[in-house]
């Protein structure tokens, strides 16, 4: 297992320069003994350069949350059961965050030409209409609060 690790690093190992962090092998699932391959990045990171697998193995993204998040992202995680209220991640977060920051994500991705479904995919996990229709399912199943403005 570790030899798919070390193959990950020496694949992905450049993305090092634009925020990734290659944590490790971690188990998330004791009883079938299941591991990933688990990594941070920062908020404003291309995932579409991130495999969801990597030779069998899940990869488990953590957004590393610096002290200032941007205004879309912020929520109040002070009250009890922030998460059962506020969905961080809700896709009209990312859109509002593209709509006012492209000129910055575009800087940050070093990609001037980037059209705006793109910085969303770079953004959302590497698929925004993917990651929109999941959430939407969670919310009707009521997994999920539904977005509103704080």
């Amino acid at each position: 297992m570790f030899e798919i690790l070390k193959s990950f690093e020496t694949k992905y190992g450049y993305l090092k320069k634009k925020g990734l962090t290659i944590e490790g092998l971690a188990m998330v699932d004791v009883k079938k003994k299941k591991h990933v391959i688990k990594i941070s990045r920062p908020l404003i990171f291309d995932n579409r350069l991130i495999p969801k697998r990597f030779e069998g193995l899940d990869v488990k993204t953590n957004i590393k949350l610096g002290a200032e998040m941007p205004i879309e992202f912020n929520v109040d995680r002070t009250q009890p059961d922030w998460h059962k209220t506020q969905y961080i991640w809700a896709p009209e977060r990312f859109i509002k965050y593209v709509e006012r920051c492209e000129k910055e994500i575009k800087a940050e991705l070093d990609s001037p030409l980037m059209t705006r479904v793109e910085m969303l995919d770079a953004l959302c996990f590497g698929n925004f209409e993917e990651h929109k229709q999941k959430s939407l399912q969670l919310i009707k199943e009521g997994k999920l609060p539904a977005y509103c403005v704080n």
